[in-house]
């Protein structure tokens, strides 16, 4: 199996940071060229290589242009843009490119390919003979951006899915991946590429084409022969053998090499480890061993035993702006002098294969992790599926995380100025944004202007953690131990931590403001001791938001993009505010969430079956919050830290402060588990000492209930009665799985002992929880 090895160019000097990434693109055969007097500031390559031959790689870079090194086995280049806009260039030819376009390029066409603004790239590159010999028009193909051929409509989703889950490719999904692409590819090219020849020249590919395909579906018979083909596309044996001949080659040198082919993918693909050679052999039409080995030896100078034995692919992840995987609370350090870690007991022994060990990737056993929070730890404003895990951990582990409020420059003196790890992540000047995406938006920040991910989603999510054995239908279970306030850094504000409160432009109350200005956004802070003894908040000043420009020049009118540096000489600070006033602190996660299957790229404000942004306060210290997992290793992210936060969340946001969790993970397999109750669990379910927290929202599945726009449109349709509908739904199912009742008696019960509380308005996907107290069945055993 082969594993990602991220390593962060972080790791590097400033100075070196610019030749890191050159050395990156160079072990992918590429060169970078970038505009002149333009400083480097970020670049992530992601690289999975195949024993076949073949590599992945997925790209992120600002604008450049990219180039092939030229070299006489130069791999074929297919290229997926997810975002970014540009064109291909082949000497004077020039085809442009935009967001979701399919290209395929030929390095010994010396062509380039430049992009004009950031972008991310996947990279499939394979050898040339996967496509040359089967595409039949000289030694080159040419460079094209890929239109709306059934082949190519067909490829798009497929490499925009295979982006998403790039962390989680292995060997298996990286050979059927790069034979799909390559198939469908190979068939758009067919249907797209005009020749300039004549029309007589265009029915003979067009022949070839026909003929080749047919081939290829007809592999596995033993005694294929040019007649069977003729007969099946009603040429004659003769015409057919004159199209090879065109391409210098025999009809007979073809099928064997399109058979050897196939039985050397096959050889090292997992998904076959437990077919023998002969069989491999005879599922393409070698009927017998012997001479399939005596074939397979002189076309590849090595027998098929010896080749299944030697061939390893390497796999590697260079992340030069990016999250670094943690094993065991170690971090990676730059290829290839990562140290190796002890051998677990579940490990492969001396005596195998070394290429065989990959002894970087054994999970942690359950310990003691620490998780920093740093800009390479997280991720601001969206979930998704796709992102590296900082951490990799098995169940019962337990983890220290940091989490940061997106609020922290509403005050940068008390709550960044000296603190590492925030100002890492907040750092924002005219010329270098510390973390660029914020939301779930587009990253050329297309619809309004606002900036990279347009603030479509605002939450600092630390993260995400992979957990060793998760699968979808499990449920993983967030045990709370600890949490306590980040303290200021400042050593003007020793002893102290400070939050914000903001009364927002999306809060509930905003359109029902009694004094002037009507449409006023108003920022409280708050401070309580750092240790986290006091037990209470008050409040230091607070100040009404005029418009704020950020460093790269935008000006933000309302509070409409996370993290943009106030600048307290344009406020007018209004200190004695809710004097004598103390406000109870019960610090918790507002964020809790897995990752969700549906999307590749989730805005982080509304909540939903996965998490998120629930925004209960009694996920807190001794609770234990369970959340279904949809994707392996479960991806679990924590983040939107409150200190303090009343039922509704009416304001628009609660008292925001950084603060430093403990807690413990626990899988609990499907049809495994003690807690029965847990098999199926649809929606987030919190449990304290006291008793059961259940939750209900206007859409419990709404990336799946509101279709292609819901990400919008969830904002649009939430409602009260919808989630309250939703909450009385899961309290009652609960009630009659966990404690037996029947459907009369949970309802009953429900009406005259269960509190069902607004848990709050202001995330798109309402909420509505329902209290169910233990102390109610002292007497009555639960369901086992």
């Amino acid at each position: 199996m082969t594993r990602a090895v991220p390593v962060s160019i972080t790791a590097f000097p400033a100075s070196k940071q610019e030749a890191a990434w050159r050395d990156t693109l160079a072990s992918l055969a590429l060169t970078g060229r970038r505009p002149k007097d333009e400083p480097f500031h970020f670049g992530e390559v992601a690289i999975k290589r195949s024993p076949t031959g073949a590599s992945i790689a997925l790209l992120r870079a600002p604008a450049q242009t990219l180039a092939p090194v030229p070299a006489p086995e130069a791999k074929l280049l297919i290229g997926f843009v997810q975002y970014g806009r540009g064109h291909l260039a082949e000497g004077r030819r020039a085809a442009e490119f935009a967001d979701g376009d399919l290209w395929v390029s030929d390095p010994s066409s010396q062509g380039s390919v430049q992009f004009r603004n950031d972008f991310e790239l996947l990279l499939l590159q394979v050898p040339r003979e996967r496509l040359i010999g089967r595409f039949g028009r000289g030694t080159t193909l040419p460079t094209l951006v890929l239109g709306e051929s059934v082949s190519a409509t067909a490829a798009r989703p497929m490499l925009r899915a295979l982006a998403a889950n790039f962390a989680m490719m292995e060997d298996g999904d990286l050979m059927a991946a790069e034979t799909a692409a390559t198939e469908l590819v190979l068939s758009a090219l067919l249907a797209e590429a005009r020749p300039e020849e004549d029309s007589a020249t265009q029915v003979q590919a067009a022949h070839f084409a026909r003929v080749c395909a047919q081939i290829e579906a007809r592999l596995r018979e033993p005694d294929l022969s040019i007649a069977d083909i003729a007969k099946a596309e009603g040429l004659s044996p003769r015409y057919i053998q004159r199209l090879f001949e065109g391409q210098d080659r025999a009809f007979s040198d073809h099928v064997r090499h399109r058979r050897l082919e196939h039985c050397r993918l096959d050889l090292v693909n997992p998904q076959h480890a437990d077919r023998s050679i002969a069989e491999i052999g005879f599922r393409w039409g070698f009927p017998d061993q012997a001479h399939f080995s005596r074939v397979f030896s002189g076309a590849y100078g090595i027998s098929p035993r010896d080749f299944r034995k030697t061939a390893g692919g390497w796999d590697e992840t260079r992340w030069t702006r990016g999250r670094p995987v943690h094993s065991g609370g170690r971090a990676l350090r730059p290829l290839p002098a990562a140290p190796l870690p002890p051998i677990e007991a579940n490990a492969p022994t001396e005596t195998e294969d070394r290429l065989e060990i990959e002894r970087p990737y054994l999970p942690p056993a359950p310990g003691h992790h620490h998780l920093p929070v740093s800009r390479d730890t997280v991720h601001w404003g969206y979930l998704s599926r796709s992102i590296a895990p900082v951490l990799r951990v098995r169940s019962g582990a337990v983890v220290t995380v940091e989490t940061l409020t997106q609020h922290c420059y509403d005050d940068h003196e008390r709550m960044i100025k000296g603190d590492a790890g925030a100002e890492s992540v907040f750092r924002w000047t005219r010329d270098y944004k510390a973390v660029d995406r914020r939301g779930a938006g587009p990253m050329n920040a297309s619809i309004f202007g606002r900036g990279a991910g347009e603030g479509f989603g605002v939450h600092i999510c630390t993260g995400p953690i992979y957990v060793h054995g998760a699968e979808p239908g499990d449920v993983l279970e967030v045990q709370i131990l600890d949490l306590t306030p980040r303290p200021s850094a400042n050593p003007d504000f020793a002893g102290y931590a400070f939050g914000s409160n903001v009364a927002a432009a999306w809060g509930f109350h905003h359109d029902d403001i009694l004094d002037e200005p009507r449409k006023r956004e108003v920022v409280t802070i708050y401070r309580t001791d750092a240790a986290g003894e006091s037990g209470y908040a008050e409040a230091v000043y607070s100040f009404r938001w005029v418009p704020q420009t950020d460093p790269f020049g935008v000006v933000h009118e309302t509070i409409d993009y996370p993290g943009v540096p106030v600048d307290h000489s344009r406020i007018v600070e209004r200190h004695d505010v809710l004097k004598g006033v103390r406000v109870p602190v019960r610090p918790h996660f507002g964020f809790i969430a897995v990752a969700p299957r549906e999307s590749d790229i989730v805005d982080s404000v509304p909540p939903g079956y996965f998490g998120g942004n629930i925004d209960n306060w009694r996920a807190g210290k001794g609770a234990s919050v369970y959340l279904p997992v949809t994707v392996p290793g479960a991806l679990l992210s924590l983040g939107d830290p409150h200190l303090a936060q009343g039922d509704g969340e009416v304001s628009g946001t609660a008292l925001e402060c950084s603060l430093t969790g403990q807690v413990r993970l626990v899988l609990h397999k499907r049809g495994e588990t003690e807690k029965s109750f847990l098999n199926g669990l649809s929606a987030p379910l919190i449990e304290t000492e006291s008793a059961w927290l259940l939750h209900g929202f206007s859409y419990t599945n709404y990336l799946r209930e509101l279709g292609r726009n819901a990400q919008s449109e969830v904002f649009k349709r939430s409602s009260l009665s919808r989630a309250l509908r939703s909450a009385t739904r899961t309290t009652r199912k609960f009630l009659m799985e966990r404690y037996e009742l029947d459907e009369d008696e949970a309802i009953s019960l429900m009406s005259v002992a269960v509190d069902f509380g607004v848990t709050q308005v202001a995330d798109g996907n309402w909420g509505i929880h329902a209290r169910i107290a233990k102390e109610m069945f002292a007497g009555k055993l639960p369901a086992s």
